[in-house]
């Protein structure tokens, strides 16, 4: 007798987040297809998963992948299925899942979104244009990178205007803006400073959104929601009412837009929740997302239409287990009602009524996350909220009246909290009053060089951008960016993965509060748990990735930069070094030369900078052995360069070549990666070159360069190929160096090469590259 062949397995990418909404999500997900015979296999982040223990007990098997990276999870996938564990269906329940879960089911021959179909609509300003470009109404918008094109936007169209993310969820970042005295506010509120943003103009109407399913490739309303928020600047919202109390025929016309819209999108799969406004000259679309909506909408429409299993819903039509979807959907027949609770600002005394809400007949849901002793942030965004009430009742206008009059009854004492939010920011890097530790994310892009860069042993054409943020309530808090080049032996991959490891260890373990009450250093327990990480073996770079997001957001915190927090001196205007690589020309405009030796053209090289008037700075990379050294000496002797790094493979030889050249400071860089390895160059060569992807960061380098001082040594601060952010944060140590060979990011990013730049102190956090010119001799810089 055979075996049973084994059951069909639904798998959800994404699971669930760590909010209670979300899990109660994933949860209904995964019951719903276990209902149907469907085996569960949930994936999501490691520490989700270890968060979200209710998901991972509903499902049959659990496994740490991160969505965040689309085609890693669909190679996955398509490991599994080659040996056989290929699952029926692929689905997610999560906004940022879901360019993962279209992937995978690509991947894998299985229903689902286009994949770029799901970045468009990821991209709001690609959505907007493509809504635009099929007929549909749209508010103009600009994709802007900094403040000057912000305000070109606002000078140029109608306001008001709002300012949003590219990309983001629950409104973080999302302010109204009225005029240009109002753009820093609204761009200090970005998650990411960094990002390019969006200018919107704001549209002036009823909100609303509209919830269905696919059926069969197309797609099928369930309700439109009526949507209420607070007051502007945010665009928090604090209600729903499902279905809207609108009339039939601007129903019609709501769903018949939305649908037109959706197909004209290319979306085929799943649910969908689409954001629009009702104006005086018509339906204005807004955000496009295809999972179901939030506010507990999920909840509200199987008690409007009683026997609705949304989730269900999509696995019988992609497994074909009903014949006639559209004619077995539950039809309405009730109404529901969602309300947050807005308590005001400040630290809990008193909760009073909650008991009687919490179990008033009518009430679907209700949750209350706040008590004695917490403290309630300003509302920014959707993470901000403390909790909800969820009724049902007959009519649309009976579920709107009795959840606010539920919402009303519980009453909150608050007495004043001080808030602190450092100098210069608002809201998105201070994440005031937010409790809990940082969501941490990691992102690895391949990126070509924007010119090759050749050196004694390699060629250099690509490198692995590798960025990690720490984010709190939708907001970004702290960034740490790098690139790896595996020619050096840096595995960009693995370095992700090992620094997303860590930084979700020190993000459960550092005080990330502002500089203590009781004066105590706020960066030691960073440098603890970073100081353990090297012990138990973690690499450098990764080290390093995660150093510069932790002292990003401590300085944020601290409403400082980074070089004052740690109490270093000024860096001043960082002069650099011109790098030319092996087989380039040499420019003679007077500037410090640094040039690279170590082929077999060195002679040549050398006798053409007889003469030259600029200081050299000659490095070979290891690339000379005794014969070479001998054969060389003469013509160093003549030059007698500034400096000589990294001359000869053997170390043994560096004692005579520093009798021979008694002018010149001798470094060492290549191997120097330690305090030990640090000593080790002062002692024998009397000089260091100091990069902090080999050091592990600021703090270990720091304390390698005060040791270098105390014992005379000559110090240069370097780098790899980087990209400008990790050059302005190895520039913090610029004030303790003789020189500063800091212009690796000319290679990766479309910076032009300039002979020396200042750094932007102006906000807290890590400075960044300021390229204004010399100042006049006398002159202060002012940045």
């Amino acid at each position: 007798m055979s075996a049973a062949p084994p059951p069909r397995e639904l798998l959800l990418i994404g699971g669930g987040g760590e909010m209670t909404l979300s899990v109660d999500v994933a949860v209904q997900a995964v019951e719903q297809a276990r209902a149907r015979g469907l085996r569960t296999h949930v994936t999501n982040r490691a520490d989700t998963l270890a968060a979200t223990p209710a998901v991972t007990a509903a499902a049959d098997a659990a496994t740490a992948v991160d969505f965040a990276r689309p085609g890693d999870t669909a190679d996955w996938a398509a490991g599994r299925a080659a040996e056989g564990e290929r699952p029926a269906l692929v689905f997610g329940v999560r906004e940022m899942a879901q360019e993962a879960v279209a992937a995978t089911a690509d991947a894998l021959g299985l229903p689902g979104n286009p994949p770029a179909a799901v970045r468009r609509i990821r991209t709001k300003d690609a959505c907007r244009a493509a809504l635009a470009a099929a007929g549909f109404r749209q508010p103009a918008v600009r994709v802007c990178r900094d403040a000057s094109e912000a305000r070109a936007f606002l000078a140029a169209t109608a306001g008001p205007w709002v300012v949003k993310p590219r990309d983001g969820a629950d409104s973080a970042g999302v302010r109204k803006v009225t005029g240009p005295d109002d753009l820093p506010a609204a761009l200090a509120g970005l998650p990411d400073r960094e990002a390019p943003f969006l200018v919107e103009e704001f549209v002036e109407g009823g909100e609303f959104s509209v919830e269905g399913v696919f059926v069969g490739g197309s797609p099928r309303v369930l309700a439109v929601t009526a949507k209420e928020k607070l007051p502007p600047p945010h665009f928090v919202e604090i209600g729903h009412v499902l279905p809207a109390d609108i009339s039939e025929e601007t129903r019609r016309s709501v769903e018949e837009t939305v649908t037109a819209a959706l197909t004209a999108l290319e979306l085929r799969f799943g649910l969908f929740h689409v954001e629009l406004w009702l104006t005086a000259e018509g339906i204005v679309l807004g955000e496009v997302h295809v999972r179901i909506g939030g506010g507990w909408i999920h909840r509200m429409l199987p008690h409007v239409r009683p026997g609705l299993e949304l989730y269900g819903t999509v696995y019988d039509d992609a497994l074909g287990l009903s014949v006639d979807l559209p004619a077995t959907l539950p039809a309405p027949e009730r109404a529901a009602a969602a309300r947050y609770f807005a308590p005001p600002e400040g630290r809990v005394t008193a909760v009073t009524g909650w008991d009687a809400v919490r179990t008033h007949p009518a009430v679907l849901h209700a949750e209350l996350r706040v008590g004695p002793g917490d403290v309630v942030p300003g509302f920014r965004s959707g993470g901000d909220r403390v909790g909800a009430v969820v009724v049902g009742a007959a009519t649309p206008a009976e579920a709107r009246e009795l959840a606010r009059e539920l919402v009303a009854s519980v009453r909150f004492t608050v007495e004043p909290v001080e808030i602190v939010e450092p100098v210069g920011a608002v809201g998105a890097d201070a994440a005031p009053g937010v409790p809990g530790r940082p969501e941490v994310c990691v992102d690895l892009e391949p990126r070509a060089l924007t010119s090759s860069f050749r050196i004694s042993h390699m060629t250099i054409e690509t490198v692995d951008h590798l960025r990690l943020r720490l984010v709190q309530a939708g907001r970004t808090v702290g960034e740490g960016e790098i690139t790896a080049d595996s020619g050096y032996g840096q595995d960009g991959p693995a370095i992700a993965a090992e620094a997303e490891v860590l930084a979700r260890t020190l993000a459960a373990t550092c005080d990330d509060a502002h500089h203590r009450a009781d004066g105590s250093d706020p960066v030691a327990p960073l440098r603890a748990g970073l100081e353990k990480a090297a012990a138990d073996g973690v690499g450098a770079p990764a080290r390093m990735l995660v150093e510069m997001a932790f002292l990003d957001r401590a300085a944020r915190r601290a409403g400082v930069p980074v070089w004052r927090l740690l109490g270093l001196p000024e860096p001043g205007r960082v002069r650099l070094l011109h790098t030319v690589p092996i087989g380039e020309d040499i420019p003679l405009d007077g500037r410090p030369l640094k040039i690279k030796l170590g082929g077999a053209d060195d002679e040549r090289i050398l006798r053409s900078l007889l003469g030259v008037p600029a200081p050299l700075i000659l490095d070979a990379n290891r690339g000379w052995d005794r014969q070479d050294w001998e054969r060389l000496r003469p013509l160093l002797a003549e030059l007698a360069p500034a400096v000589l790094e990294d001359p000869v493979r053997d170390p043994a030889l560096l004692p005579a070549i520093r009798a021979a050249l008694p002018g010149t400071a001798v470094v060492l860089d290549e191997g120097i990666a330690t305090a030990d390895d640090a000593s080790f160059a002062v002692g024998t060569a009397g000089g260091l070159n100091v990069k902090l992807m080999r050091f592990g960061g600021i703090l270990p380098a720091l304390d390698a360069l005060t040791d270098a001082t105390e014992r005379g040594a000559a110090r240069m601060l370097g780098c790899f190929l980087e990209p400008p952010r990790a050059i302005a944060y190895a520039a913090q140590l610029a004030g303790l160096c003789d020189w500063s060979d800091l212009d690796g990011h000319f290679w990766v990013s479309d910076d032009r090469p300039v002979p020396s730049y200042g750094l932007d102190s102006s906000a807290p956090g890590i400075p960044r590259i300021a390229y204004t010119p010399e100042p006049a001799r006398g002159e202060a810089l002012a940045i």
